[in-house]
Order: C-alpha cells, then structure tokens, then sequence
C-alpha cells in the first residue's frame, strides 16, 4: 500500500513525452524553497495500491506513443522503496517507461529499485556538506549512497538543480557544480531551475514559518549567464 500526494495524468514537463505523474507523499528533506511542503508528512496522502495505480496508468497508454510513460516524483518518492520497488515492476511487465525524480534522499533499496527506471531526474540541492545541510537540513551521507548506485548502474541521467539568489547563484559555485556533474558516469541533460515564489502561500495555510521571505524570483539574465558557465 502506498500513500499517494496526488497525480497528474497528462505532464509534459517531467520526462520525455506524456507522463502519467505520480507523487508520493512524504519527505525527509526540508528544503528552503520546497515549494510543497504539504507532501512532507509521510502520513499523509491518499493510500492505494500499485495493483490500483497501474491500472490507472494503463488507460493513458494509448497517448504515452514511442516516448512517454510513468514519473513517479513528490515528495520524494524513494521515502516509500517498497510500493516504489512493487509499481515499477509492474511498470515494467506492462511495457512502459519508467522515470525516477528525485533527490536522492530515501529509504534505501536503491540499486533493487534503480533496475525498473529507465531514467532519473536527479535534483542535485548542493555539492558540499555544509551548504547541503543549511539548504536541506541534513548531511550528504544518504545522496552520496544513491549516487553510488546510480553510477554502478550507469542510470541515463536528467540532472537538475535550484538556483537561488544569494544562496546557489554564485558564479564560482556553478563552475564546481559543472565538476561535480562530471563524477556523474551517463548524465545526458543538466537544467538550472529559476527559484520562485508559487508555493509561498501553501507555508501561510499550513502556519509554517518561510525561511526565504525576502528573496526575490531569479532574474532570467542572470540564469542565462550561469547557464553559459554552466556549458562551458
């Protein structure tokens, strides 16, 4: 049984082709700027079982043509590895395929789970312990473990990362991110996402303190620019 934050049938933006979306509920990470900080409560969610979900799935095949499939996205969704492991074969024994978006953050099970996705989008929060801690709450020591298993397996790899002013829009940090996203061993796309505002209001509902209040969106010049440092 899997506790599900809700799902999105149609997506375009998160993988190749139409993806039937799923995310799960809950997280460990805290990050900054989460603009979903209602999918942290593993409590949360609505249960339902993989048997149920790919069911579901299955009625969207016929639009997922040659390139589409499932995400399975959150929260975060290898905080739930078994219903993950369980949906994800079953992605499998009907055919479909199956991206991971993540931050490499969970519960283990990693490689088992890593068998049954055909791409992970990796949200990469920052390359230092220390900087990855004020930004997450939390040490690297659980990434590093999934980046390992990653490149044993030699996963196809989308990476993201948050660019955030005055917190990751430093021009050297993007040169040593352009490093790091070298010890990757199959990485096929790097994308810099432009920090926002839209889930501001979500923290106002649900009384939790914004630690970003007085951080404006990422100016699009200045995305532009790291992006060129970023190729270089």
């Amino acid at each position: 049984m899997g506790k599900i934050h809700s799902i999105e049938t149609l997506g375009l933006v998160d993988g190749p082709g139409i993806r039937f979306v799923v995310f799960f509920q809950g997280c460990t990470l805290r990050c900054l700027y989460c603009h979903n900080p209602d999918t942290w409560d593993l409590k949360g969610g609505e249960e339902i079982e993989a048997e149920d979900l790919i069911k579901k799935v299955k009625r969207y095949k016929p639009y997922f043509k040659n390139n589409g499939g499932v995400t399975c996205s959150g929260g975060e969704p290898l905080m739930q590895p078994e219903f993950l492991l369980r949906f994800f074969k079953l992605c499998k024994e009907n055919n479909l395929n199956t991206v991971l978006d993540t931050a490499g953050v969970g519960l283990g099970n990693y490689e088992e789970i890593l068998k049954y996705t055909d791409l992970v989008m990796l949200d990469i929060k920052h390359i230092d312990d220390k900087n990855y801690f004020n930004i997450c709450g939390r040490d690297m020591k659980e990434f590093i473990k999934f980046k390992n298993a990653v490149n044993k397996l030699n996963k196809k790899l989308w990476i993201r990362h948050v660019v955030v002013p005055g917190v990751t829009d430093d021009e050297k940090h993007i040169g040593k991110l352009r490093d790091y996203i070298k010890t990757f061993n199959n990485v096929e796309k790097v994308e810099l996402l432009p920090y926002h505002t839209l889930g501001v209001n979500k923290y106002k509902e649900m009384k939790i303190p914004y630690k970003l209040q007085d951080v404006d969106s990422l100016d699009k010049n200045k995305l532009k620019k790291l992006n060129n440092i970023l190729k270089q």
